[in-house]
């Protein structure tokens, strides 16, 4: 007896096409995340290789989870110390409620761990799709979810590419400008920025908004430091521009607890906030409108934030089309007790 031909798989079309196994997906099932062209294209081979869906894969694909996955690439321990994190989550389980989709957080060491746990969930089916925190430039995290297939929404600093998945967004250079302006506009003239991870897009726009602020306001230097978002690490960081020859009027932070920290270098060094140096933060907490002196920072609704990424996610896994990106609440200045003229000027 002849041997039956071999039954033509996503892959064969992948390669006669000269595109991803993921993109076939989208072409084949109807989702977003390829061109016009490009999917009539897929179509048109499928056709030629007389393609037919696997129909215990595709009961599986039309079968849904009921669970939202979260990777955490951040160190462990500063999750409990950061109000961010548990507000953002608030959100996000307050917009998964009413459809009773349970969320499923995972934390994680590094960026090549983050991206086998999505191909691990994604595989063995364990998440209908993910929110994406701290994008990155270039980043692979972007590329291998459109690969996938999987549905996800981001969290990041403006609206996606068409080609990427969508975005609720926040203006980081918009509210860089907002509080870095406002130190300037103070009369400040040595600013410092003791900022988180380098290779996050938010770091990024924020210390290339100091450059351009030095500019604008003819700034005498300004300096941006990179850490891993620790208090011990903001601490270190301060200590060293406190001890310099020329320190800084003025210190921005980029999270609530590396202000505290700062705060209380000062206090150590015997430098007063704010009669010798003003303290500011990015973020916004309970603890720095205790503190004495209060930080003056940018307060946004973080519960809101993470409320529309997960309905924007809900969204997506309805829909045979992509969601469009999302505009996030808007932070507003807050100013308090740790900022004020630089001294000597009024």
């Amino acid at each position: 007896m002849a041997p039956q031909p071999k039954r033509p798989t996503i892959g064969d079309i992948a390669r006669k096409a000269g595109v991803s196994k993921g993109a076939v997906s989208f072409a084949l099932n109807g989702r977003p995340g390829v061109s016009a062209e490009t999917r009539q294209r897929i179509l048109a081979i499928a056709g030629e290789l007389n393609w037919r869906p696997n129909s215990a894969a595709q009961a599986l694909g039309q079968s849904r989870a009921g669970v939202i996955g979260f990777v955490l690439n951040r160190p462990a321990r500063i999750l409990g110390t950061e109000t961010f994190f548990p507000e953002l989550l608030s959100g996000i389980e307050l917009g998964l409620s009413p459809s009773r989709t349970a969320l499923h957080m995972l934390v994680v060491s590094d960026l090549d761990e983050e991206l086998d746990t999505y191909r691990e969930w994604w595989h063995a089916h364990r998440v209908d799709g993910v929110i994406v925190i701290d994008p990155r430039m270039n980043d692979p995290r972007s590329k291998l979810l459109v690969e996938l297939g999987m549905p996800a929404v981001q969290i990041g600093s403006h609206p996606s590419r068409e080609t990427e998945i969508p975005t609720i967004w926040v203006d980081d250079i918009e509210a860089a400008n907002t509080l870095f302006g406002y130190i300037a506009a103070l009369g400040h003239r040595r600013i410092a920025h003791v900022a988180g991870t380098a290779e996050f897009e938010h770091t990024a726009l924020r210390m290339a908004t100091l450059k351009d602020c030095a500019e604008q306001f003819d700034l005498e230097w300004v300096r941006s430091a990179a850490t891993d978002y620790s208090a011990d690490a903001a601490a270190s960081e301060t200590r060293t521009l406190l001890a310099g020859k020329s320190r800084p009027t003025a210190i921005v932070y980029d999270s609530d607890v590396m202000a505290l920290a700062g705060l209380r270098v000062a206090d150590e060094m015997g430098v007063a906030v704010p009669g010798e140096l003003s303290i500011a933060s990015f973020d916004d907490s309970l603890m720095v409108r205790l503190v004495r002196p209060s930080i003056t920072t940018l307060t946004r609704d973080t519960v809101e934030l993470g409320e529309l990424a997960a309905r924007a996610l809900l969204d997506q896994l309805d829909s045979d089309e992509p969601v469009p990106s999302m505009a996030g609440p808007v932070p507003k200045l807050s100013v308090r007790e740790s900022t004020a003229p630089p001294h000597g000027r009024s």
